[in-house]
């Protein structure tokens, strides 16, 4: 009986394409960078928002119109600057990104708020160096050293007014159709600083703030809104689209 001989798989030939990296897939998986870009900028907002928030700022002309209503003259915590370039920078993503998107970029922005609180506290326990001069410490201690409410206020007032205002941006652009960008952003802008206001000092300063004081700053951040944020969100929108293009 003839012996038979199994056959043997004949190896593949190697080539260098075999351990090549997938750059469609590596691409697909690489972040855009616009995202990129505006996120270190966003989480660069939050960190310093608290800290220019020590600071009172007049509104200059605008300032005028609190007594107009029967309020004092408008002014507002400088922090509020840096908080209309996030709400601006969350809405330019939404509209590069998507909701979903924007909504991810929101919930990681707690990493830095949590992170330099929690690093504000440890500095503020620490003993200061002996040389330093003492007006400086206390200057330091006083500029810092919120209650606890006031981080609290910051932390609720942030989480829910920014996703709030990513929430109100595209559902407008649900419903315009992509059109209209610069009354989506200061609308979702106005609404959700509005919010912001009523839970931060609320929360920081109780019903007893409730008042003149909340009025102000939501009139105040109204009047910014809508006169800061159009310009600023299609000069967002057009870097983004640059830097991916």
């Amino acid at each position: 009986m003839p012996r038979q001989h199994l056959a043997h798989p004949v190896a593949a030939p190697y080539t260098a394409a075999m351990e090549a990296p997938d750059h469609r897939s590596i691409a697909s998986r690489a972040i855009p960078p616009s995202l990129f870009a505006f996120s270190i900028f966003y989480g660069g907002m939050v960190c310093i928002a608290g800290v220019l928030g020590n600071k009172q700022v007049s509104l200059g002309p605008i300032s005028r119109l609190g007594p107009l209503v029967g309020l004092p003259p408008l002014a507002v915590e400088a922090g509020i600057f840096a908080f209309l370039l996030l709400v601006v920078t969350s809405s330019a993503v939404a509209e590069l990104h998507g909701q979903k998107v924007a909504g991810r970029l929101v919930l990681m922005g707690f990493v830095p708020l949590l992170v330099s609180m929690a690093l504000t506290l440890i500095v503020l326990v620490l003993p200061a160096a002996p040389e330093m001069d003492a007006g400086h410490l206390a200057a330091f201690h006083q500029m810092m050293g919120a209650t606890p409410w006031i981080w609290a206020g910051g932390i609720v007032a942030y989480g829910v007014s920014q996703t709030l205002n990513v929430t109100i941006f595209s559902w407008l652009k649900g419903r315009e159709g992509g059109k209209l960008l610069w009354f989506r952003a200061a609308t979702a802008s106005a609404l959700s600083q509005i919010v912001d206001s009523v839970l931060f000092i609320t929360i920081a300063f109780g019903l007893s703030a409730v008042g003149w004081l909340m009025a102000g700053q939501m009139l105040a951040k109204v009047v910014l809104s809508v006169a800061l944020v159009p310009p600023l969100i299609y000069a967002l929108v057009a870097i983004g689209r640059r830097l991916d293009a």
